[in-house]
């Protein structure tokens, strides 16, 4: 590599990091719960269990599925929200030296079918109000290992209570279905009295398939090693040190409310969250935002991970003010570019900036972040995390220039060593330099912040200019009568393609000449929407990204409806 190029490279401007400090993820995760045992590891509508009762259960699990016959390498599904037999199952899927497999639990029967039969999965935790899903996938694919999760498991009489509602008073559990599973309760009874043969694992070995590219493509199993996994826990531990300063040995909450079979949730709040020795509040449904309200009064929270809908839901939500704020020291930004105004409405409401940051499904996923120190919202994503190097590259995969735009590239410990089974989409993915090709346009500054413009794949082309929507989008969303906007681009046989606008009113008299007029004063001409379409809500992935794909799809369908 020439001169000029190594100085293009840009890495962290703080430690590197050293993943060797640990075997595993298991050894990290191990070492955690021996040295917080005291502490609360988990609590869910106020009830809660500590690290030394998840170390116990995790080992019943992982006992109970060695005896189940399943070898070393075995793919096991979790298929749940933020219940508290989730993490047990992680931890305990990966100290019988298993692959997880994480499915969201709102997939449909076929889409189910599809990742099962991909991955090749021989065991499936899933919580039994889905299992009409399971009941649809055949025989041939279904995994022959089945659990039946409740969601009162693990949650005393309140979780009796619960599940004699969902079954009997809300008909909310499907009869019939999955007669050979097995219920979690008995897999832990069984369990604990067995003994566990601990694998000798390495930090090479696969811990996570993370299914990735569902609203783009076919939806790919990125393999994320032990190693990825300890070095991005490292990597944010080392960003997150500055806001946490002397708290970070004390026992702090962590707001679980993105669900954690997403891969930013379950790094952050699951993984990070065990090794700092932090309490994880589990929210099992975080469109109801009345449940968060009741856990934030109940545990004050500390560290708050979120998305920009979620932060803007919150804001705009009844009671969200009077909420106790004197313990928040860190809210963290991801998933989908966070706009400025919401970021303005947190920062006035609670005193906390939102440090965003960046990450990917192949990352583990964190690439880069802000300060945590920050006394502001940037509107960038900061500086790769340690021991991470990011390119900025044209069509042709080379590299670009300081200030112009470009893909952006990573390397680093996180990164993905390649997709599951798709060794010619693995090649594609990196450049000839080793380095993971993300397909986000980004621009560097002279001092090495990074700054995402838009997806490549989303951008708009109006007459030959770019037009990216997350700028369009940045506009319209600071209007007050706006909630939440989308903007993609649809044909249009003089331009070749116009913005059309999607909107959900805050103001019900809001109308496309107001929005014409806020948007003449702030954006050049050829970015301004042309077409404008209102709605009750947008559609959004499992962790409140909003789906340009699907409207982008119904527009060319024709199938827009109005709200």
């Amino acid at each position: 590599m020439d001169t000029a190029r190594k100085r293009q490279l840009t890495k962290a401007p703080i430690a590197e990091i050293n993943v060797n400090a640990y075997t595993s993820l298991v050894d990290m995760l191990d070492k955690a719960c021996r040295k917080h045992g005291s502490r609360r590891a988990l609590t869910l509508m106020g009830c809660g269990i500590s690290y030394r009762e998840l170390d116990r259960r995790a080992d019943a699990i992982a006992a109970w599925l060695q005896q189940q016959g399943l070898p070393q390498g075995s793919r096991v599904a979790l298929m749940m929200p933020n219940v508290m037999p989730y993490m047990v199952a992680l931890l305990g899927a990966l100290r019988a030296g298993m692959v997880v497999v994480n499915i969201n639990p709102l997939y449909t029967g076929r889409e189910l079918e599809y990742q099962l039969r991909d991955s090749g999965a021989q065991a499936i935790f899933i919580l039994e109000n889905f299992a009409a899903a399971l009941d649809a996938v055949p025989t041939d694919v279904r995994p022959p290992c089945v659990v039946k999760v409740m969601a009162g498991d693990m949650l005393g009489w309140k979780g009796r209570a619960i599940n004699f509602t969902l079954r009997h008073i809300k008909k909310a559990i499907p009869s019939g279905t999955l007669p050979e599973a097995v219920r979690f309760s008995t897999a832990l009874r069984q369990g604990g009295r067995l003994r566990l043969d601990r694998p000798e694992l390495t930090l090479d070995d696969i811990a996570l398939l993370q299914y990735t590219g569902g609203t783009t493509g076919v939806p790919k199993g990125a393999m994320l090693t032990h190693r990825n996994l300890v070095a991005n826990v490292l990597q944010v531990d080392a960003v997150a040190q500055p806001a946490l300063g002397e708290l970070a040995s004390q026992p702090l909450t962590i707001l679980s409310a993105l669900p954690l079979y997403h891969i930013f949730a379950l790094t952050i709040c699951g993984l990070f969250a065990v090794h700092a020795g932090m309490c994880g509040v589990l929210i099992a449904n975080p469109r109801d935002l009345s449940s968060i309200l009741r856990a934030w009064r109940r545990d004050p929270v500390h560290v708050f991970p979120g998305v920009n809908t979620l932060f803007n839901s919150l804001v705009n939500s009844k009671g969200y003010a009077a909420l106790d704020f004197s313990g928040l020291r860190l809210c963290l930004g991801g998933g989908s570019a966070v706009l400025r105004p919401v970021a303005d409405k947190w920062q006035a409401l609670t005193g906390v900036p939102l440090i965003e940051g960046y990450g990917l499904s192949e990352t583990s996923p964190v690439v880069s972040a802000n300060p945590t120190d920050a006394t502001e919202y940037s509107g960038d994503i900061g500086f790769p995390v340690p021991s991470t190097e990011v390119m900025l590259l044209d069509r042709q995969d080379r590299e670009v220039p300081r200030g112009e735009p470009g893909e952006l590239a990573v390397r680093g410990p996180q990164v993905t060593p390649g997709y599951w089974q798709r060794p010619d989409e693995t090649k594609e993915a990196f450049s000839s330099l080793g380095f993971f090709k993300t397909g986000d346009i980004a621009t560097m500054s002279p001092e090495g912040r990074l700054r995402i413009i838009d997806r490549k794949k989303d951008m708009i082309l109006v007459s030959g200019f770019n037009v990216y929507p997350a700028e369009v989008e940045e506009v319209v969303s600071g209007h007050p009568g706006v909630l939440e906007c989308a903007a993609i681009g649809v044909p249009d046989g003089h331009a070749g393609e116009v913005v059309k606008l999607f909107v959900v009113r805050k103001d019900p008299d809001l109308d496309d000449q107001a929005l014409k007029a806020w948007c003449r004063d702030r954006l050049t001409g050829y970015k301004r929407p042309r077409l404008f379409e209102y709605r009750s809500e947008l559609p959004k992935s499992n962790v409140g990204k909003i789906l340009r794909r699907s409207l982008r799809d119904e527009a060319l369908a024709g199938q827009a409806p109005a709200a």
